[in-house]
């Protein structure tokens, strides 16, 4: 038999345009969606603009050493905006370390939510110097998944088949950051709890 397989997604969004970056304007959106795996019959997601398994190395394997699985995701990330003829993204310290720490909260607390910990989206955000700036965007997707398809692959197939959180993915940011945490969550042992923080600066 088996296991228990659980899978969630999560997605939040906060724009400030240039003129108005004193006042928060935009969109938060803090709404769970069960969302089944779409897969062949070797559990691998096929559908749409995911790399090859050979492309992005350590996607397909759940035990891989986490900066292993990060890098894939990111792998994973550019391969579906290269595909929708958009630049890849680069790196940023700040939002890695945010992405961390809401993964890292979300465990702590056993709170699958865009504020977990009762902390406000952005909190990680802003605890890292990533906002306030003169103007920015960022938007977060969160998932989690435990049972036997846990790999970067399987959740990144979720989120860019999932048309909110593909947004943020091919959305108008020219940075990301990750976070990914394994721990009990919600009564499932081995959870693997992604963030991912999308971010740009003008």
């Amino acid at each position: 038999m088996l296991a228990k397989l659980a899978v969630l997604l999560g997605l939040a969004m906060l724009a400030v345009p240039p003129a108005t970056a004193a006042s928060a304007i935009g969109v938060a959106r803090n709404h769970p969606v069960h969302a089944p795996a779409r897969t062949s019959g070797d559990g691998l997601a096929r559908e749409g603009p995911i790399a090859p398994t050979d492309l992005c190395s350590g996607q397909a394997d759940a035990d891989a050493p986490t900066p292993v699985q990060l890098e894939a995701m990111r792998c994973l990330i550019d391969f579906a905006r290269r595909d929708a003829g958009l630049a890849p993204l680069s790196g940023s310290d700040r939002l890695d370390r945010s992405a961390d720490a809401k993964s890292a909260d979300i465990l702590r607390c056993d709170e699958f939510s865009h504020s977990a910990c009762g902390r406000d989206f952005d909190f990680w955000l802003e605890r890292v110097d990533y906002i306030p700036a003169r103007c920015w965007r960022v938007s977060e997707n969160l998932a989690w998944r435990s049972g036997p398809l846990t790999t970067a692959r399987e959740i990144f197939g979720l989120l860019i088949h999932s048309p909110m959180h593909r947004a943020n993915i091919l959305g108008p940011y020219s940075q990301v950051g990750l976070g990914l945490r394994v721990g009990n969550l919600r009564g499932h042992g081995a959870a693997h709890v992604w963030t991912q923080h999308f971010g740009s600066h003008c």
